[in-house]
């Protein structure tokens, strides 16, 4: 029996993820290979089942491209590897039922814009910001990590200062441009988010990257740098604008919740929260090949932008966040956008279906009442172009 090597067949699994346009790739023992395609997982039957013997083997080459020890027992571990042709891919390694299992994401393979990522393009103004902090939100998956390597990119090629990233792992490459670029992997370059944030206070950034705030002793020195003059970029698991804000509160002990409100009111200048769904809608309707098989419908973006102002502040010190969403109803002007305002452009736009549309949204009635605005604002103009025709 030919000893496989695990290597080679992490390039060629990985090349076909490439050719595939498939976003993920995962390897657990005793199954066949999974690739993630357009949101889609699905097995590779036309692969051999991969052995536990040969996944641990990929693991353990993973860990040594990251000079770290796969976990031994129990536990898991995080990194990044660029592929042959330069594609890079996140990795995690991780034990279920005391074998190895892997997942890999593939990253993007260039810096886009916000407008490719269908992001609002007035996003970039953050990235003008001489301090503060700001926050974007969404569950895993929801590109998240695209969005600030955008901001990221923007930074660097348009101003002059000392951006530190704090990321686990890094997945993104960004070359010193206008900027000098500093960034640092936990687990490799640092023990922890919390310890680097601490030590990049005292290396003159302008800007701080923070891949993910999750635990007390980070938000809170995160939020401190943004008190002191540093622009904070960062990212949390939530579901819309108002759910990153309990989020970081809820970490604190309720005694010092109130003190935080004030000072996360006093620092924060935006978050941005984001959702990847399936474009089911008419404008996207995918072609039928020979065969009569449908090809797989792209992915989309919707989001909500809340931009802080004295109102947005007044509202978030004093508790009162649930309000805050009709200061973003009537805060166009400013960028700002409810979740509901961009589902009802989706639909409008035939992006996504009327079904996709009030499952997503929080509150359905608030959706469709924007699409027929909408909806009726788009007739109205056809009429008046066509009584000048």
């Amino acid at each position: 029996m030919s000893v496989i090597d695990p290597e080679a067949l992490l390039q060629r699994l990985l090349v076909r993820c490439v050719k595939s346009d498939a976003s993920d790739l995962h390897l657990s023992a005793g199954l066949v290979p999974y690739l993630r395609l357009e949101g889609i997982l699905e097995p590779q039957v036309d692969d051999p089942p991969v052995s536990a013997e040969t996944v641990e083997r990929i693991a353990r080459v993973l860990a040594a491209a990251s000079r770290r020890e796969p976990p031994a027992r129990i536990g898991s571990l995080d990194g990044a590897l660029t592929a042959p042709d330069g594609t890079r891919f996140r990795y995690s390694v991780f034990r279920r039922q005391n074998e190895f299992a892997i997942s890999l994401r593939r990253l993007e393979d260039r810096f886009r814009s916000l407008a490719e990522l269908g992001m609002p393009e007035s996003l970039y103004g953050l990235c003008d910001l001489p301090d503060g902090l700001v926050v974007v939100a969404g569950p895993t998956g929801a590109g998240k990590s695209t969005t600030l390597a955008t901001l990221v990119d923007r930074i660097n090629r348009t101003r002059r200062c000392h951006l530190v990233t704090i990321e686990d792992p890094i997945e993104y490459l960004h070359r010193p441009l206008q900027s000098l670029v500093n960034q640092r992997q936990v687990g490799t370059d640092t023990e922890s988010f919390y310890e680097a944030l601490v030590a990049a206070m005292r290396q003159d950034p302008d800007v701080i990257l923070v891949g993910e705030i999750r635990d007390l002793p980070t938000i809170r020195t995160a939020i401190t740098a943004a008190e002191t003059g540093h622009l904070v970029l960062t990212t949390v698991h939530a579901g819309d604008c108002v759910g990153a804000i309990e989020r970081l509160i809820s970490v604190f002990p309720a005694d010092e919740q109130i003190g935080m409100r004030r000072q996360l009111a006093m620092v924060l200048k935006a978050i941005v929260t984001q959702h990847l769904i399936v474009a089911d809608g008419p404008a996207d309707r995918p072609p039928t090949d020979a065969d009569g098989v449908v090809a797989r419908r792209p992915r989309v973006v919707t989001s909500e932008v809340l931009m802080s102002n004295p109102a947005v502040a007044n509202l978030i010190a004093v508790g009162k966040s649930s309000q805050i969403y009709s200061t973003m109803e009537a805060g166009g002007s400013l960028g700002m956008q409810t979740l509901e305002q961009d589902l009802a452009r989706l639909l409008d736009a035939g992006r996504i279906s009327e079904s996709t549309a009030m499952t997503l949204s929080r509150n359905p009635n608030v959706m469709r009442e924007r699409s027929g605005r909408l909806r009726q604002s788009r007739v109205g103009g056809s009429r008046m172009q066509g009584g000048r025709a």
